[in-house]
């Protein structure tokens, strides 16, 4: 059996959550709670294509605003 998530054949959703941070999701499961469809139905080379692109932070973004309110203050 192929692992869902390296399946070159099949078709993928790019995901995203509140933190900004992404995931491969194979289109044939549901979406889990907190996340939503940000790239795709496509392939997989095409959302990793996606994700390389767009993830260019990898901290979750409640940490990004709080290092800025922290520089911010001196």
């Amino acid at each position: 059996m192929t692992n869902p998530f390296e399946d070159e054949n099949a078709s993928y959703y790019v995901l995203v959550n509140d933190e900004g941070q992404y995931s491969l999701w194979p289109a044939f499961a549901d979406v889990p709670a907190g996340w939503t469809v940000a790239h795709g139905e496509d392939g997989r080379a095409a959302c990793l294509a996606y994700i390389e692109e767009n993830w260019t932070d990898m901290r979750p973004k409640s940490l990004v605003e709080e290092m800025k309110q922290y520089e911010a203050a001196g």
